[in-house]
């Protein structure tokens, strides 16, 4: 009986949450791992919004980094539901976290960039954006350990060293040249040119193959 109960129930007597996006877009700036932040009443925020009638997640998260960061055209995806009943002392209100990455010569000078240290940003963000950006930090490392730079913060081509200091910003730890370049050849190949960078010798530059997965040892190595 109360089964028939509740499907005799309109969806309208059920209360029902506000929904919002909010999408940590992470980069890598001045050698250092960074989040695009936005001002808000509460303080720096990640781009977001609330949803519209009818409208998509990935809508609204587009229109939200277009409209309060300036940024258009990045993948992201989504990497998590943050549904605490007390996240926003305004109302009950859901948010899918979105995550993405940006080259850093992509973003204009008026972006502001705040710094992440362990996995988390370095001054407090206004709601549970905290913890939005460590799960986007984690997503990141995800991907990076599995394939080439995933969310191109580089070019289309690089030097070893500079793939291998991308990596350390990434993963906040530093790798042994010789045991980076060995899990990581695989996934990439020779242009047949040189760069030269800070007066040094002439370096090879390299480019991601069709397939730049790395093997399971590079991931081992970049979750140690």
């Amino acid at each position: 009986m109360e089964t028939d109960q509740i499907a005799d129930k309109a969806l309208t007597d059920y209360p029902r949450p506000s929904v919002a996006v909010d999408v940590a877009v992470l980069t890598v700036h001045d050698d250092a791992l960074k989040v695009v932040v936005v001002p808000s009443p509460r303080g720096d925020a990640l781009p977001g919004t609330f949803l519209h009638p009818g409208e998509r997640l990935a809508d609204a998260a587009d229109r939200a980094l277009r409209t309060k960061a300036g940024l258009g055209g990045l993948d992201f995806h989504q990497i998590g539901m943050f549904d605490a009943p007390d996240r926003d002392e305004r109302g009950w209100v859901l948010s899918m976290a979105h995550g993405a990455t940006v080259a850093p010569g992509s973003l204009t000078t008026s972006v502001a960039l705040v710094e992440v240290h362990n996995g988390s940003p370095t001054r407090p963000l206004a709601f549970d954006h905290d913890a939005m950006t460590a799960l986007s930090v984690e997503d990141l490392r995800r991907r990076y350990a599995s394939s080439i730079d995933p969310g191109h913060l580089l070019g289309d081509t690089f030097t070893l060293l500079e793939l291998r200091r991308l990596y350390e910003v990434v993963f906040d730890n530093e790798f042994a040249k010789d045991t980076f370049r060995r899990h990581v050849t695989s996934a990439l190949e020779g242009t047949g040119e040189t760069s030269i960078a800070g007066g040094g010798r002439p370096a090879e530059l390299y480019r991601r193959t069709p397939e730049p997965r790395l093997p399971e040892s590079a991931s081992a190595l970049f979750r140690s």
